[in-house]
């Protein structure tokens, strides 16, 4: 059966990176992204889906990941589940057409709603539960990447996206 998924929701800390904030002596912080992962969104974006990312922590670094590569970024944000609301119906959405990766008690509003839900494998159990996928990969460690090929494999474009290479 195909999924109509027009549109993935991620959460940053935890899932595109492996959780750690690594802090210089002036202050500035620094995380780590999968090349991977990043790859995977490209992959994502060139079957026809939209990426959004949702972070409950305002960080410089994470709007310049996101600029590069040309996703729409919201960070700081303390109600993860209602900007995704917003979104979901400003762009005319059903939950249906949506999918989310989280890894943290906050994004389970989040997981709850969208159509098809995402964790990674180091989530804590409570986030698991919630899931209706859970990676093999760790957060920061290609985790998205591979629930990017789960849903175009899903959706039935998988084949499309290789061909086109």
């Amino acid at each position: 059966m195909k999924k109509d998924i027009k549109v993935l929701f991620l959460d940053v800390d935890g899932v595109m990176t492996d959780g750690k904030i690594i802090y210089n002596e002036r202050g500035e912080e620094t995380k780590h992204f999968n090349v991977h992962d990043g790859l995977g969104i490209k992959l994502a974006m060139r079957a026809g889906l939209e990426i959004i990312i949702i972070s409950g922590r305002k960080s410089v670094v994470t709007d310049y990941r996101a600029a590069e590569l040309g996703i729409e970024a919201h960070t700081g944000i303390a109600d993860k589940a209602a900007l995704y609301r917003e979104i979901r119906d400003a762009k005319g959405y059903a939950d249906c057409n949506c999918a989310a990766i989280g890894d943290d008690i906050n994004d389970i509003g989040m997981l709850r709603a969208a159509g098809t839900s995402a964790t990674v494998a180091d989530a804590p159990e409570y986030v698991k539960s919630e899931a209706d996928y859970i990676t093999f990969a760790k957060g920061g460690e290609g985790a998205v990447r591979e629930f990017i090929e789960y849903i175009l494999k899903k959706c039935g474009t998988w084949e499309d996206v290789l061909r086109s290479y």
